[in-house]
């Protein structure tokens, strides 16, 4: 018998070999959700009087911030800090600080501003559970010398210290440029295009410079002329962010983490400050009603 002339060729899946693979990026796979603070036994609650007195002042004060950002004409980068209040803790006995610090607890956002030079200055700010209510600790060689809950999207000394760590003046590289920079000098003039005509109340510009040609020392020579301030802040909301200030107004380098830590999205936004480290309107509205719930219980205790 002859041999078949034509080859029987197997089709269907898994019946050809497959050259290629694709290796998607892991993409972060936990996102922060409320979580009702732990508190104490209700014998421990009720001695506490002081710190009943700060969560009443912190719920009236949250009212009146909700109400100035939930008003259809104001716009939260126009308002910005103006409609903040705060309520001092200092003085406060360590038993109703310690009720203070449960009721709270720790929210997604938190924020760390050092002072130049060595001078040992330090402010800390931590998010609290409830969006848009603030933990703010200034701090002198590790020691704190104030303490207050700030009540608004944002508290006003990250606008401040950003606003402080402007450049003078803008650097202009001349000469030739460095080995592989290429793209960055466009980039730059394109940037400062668009700080110098922001104004508040204006959407972001964000520059994708994972979707650009950049090379390492383009973004290398793009942070050097943008500079970097002196405020860090790091949100978990959905994997990790981290949010620096440049020397540039209104100029911030904006980077993206999945769960691995790696690099999934790097910008540079120019706005007031990046709306993923404010507290929206909703959020506030939110937090107001939590708060009081805990606050109606921790009285009724």
């Amino acid at each position: 018998m002859k041999a078949f002339p034509i080859p029987v060729t197997m089709i269907g899946p898994g019946s050809q070999p497959e050259e290629e693979v694709l290796d998607y990026m892991p993409m972060p796979q936990g996102m922060q959700t409320f979580r009702p603070p732990v508190l104490p036994e209700p014998e421990e609650v009720i001695v506490c009087r002081e710190a009943h007195r700060v969560l009443r002042e912190s719920l009236a004060a949250l009212a009146e911030v909700r109400d100035v950002h939930m008003a259809r004409s104001v716009v939260i980068g126009k308002a910005g800090a103006a409609a903040n209040r705060s309520v001092d803790l200092a003085g406060l006995p360590a038993a109703d600080l310690r009720l203070i610090n449960q009721v709270l607890g720790e929210g997604e956002v938190s924020a760390l501003v050092k002072s130049p030079g060595d001078l040992g200055l330090e402010l800390r700010v931590q998010e609290s559970v409830f969006a848009g209510v603030w933990r703010v600790i200034r701090s002198i060689g590790g020691v704190s010398v104030s303490d207050h809950i700030e009540l608004g999207p944002v508290p006003e000394a990250l606008r401040c210290a950003a606003q402080d760590d402007v450049w003078p003046q803008v650097p202009r590289w001349e000469g030739a440029l460095p080995p592989n920079v290429q793209n960055a000098p466009l980039l730059l003039g394109e940037i400062e295009d668009h700080w110098t005509r922001w104004q508040p109340g204006h959407p972001a510009h964000v520059v994708n410079l994972t979707l650009l040609p950049m090379s390492v020392e383009d973004i290398g020579f793009l942070d050097h002329h943008l500079g970097t301030g002196r405020v860090l802040i790091l949100s978990r909301g959905y994997g990790n962010c981290r949010i620096t200030n440049t020397c540039m107004p209104n100029c911030w380098r904006v980077v993206y983490y999945n769960s691995q830590d790696v690099v999934i999205l790097n910008t540079v936004e120019v706005v007031d400050l990046p709306e993923v480290a404010l507290a929206a309107r909703e959020d506030l509205a939110d937090s107001h009603e939590r708060l009081q719930d805990v606050l109606e219980w921790v009285e009724g205790a």
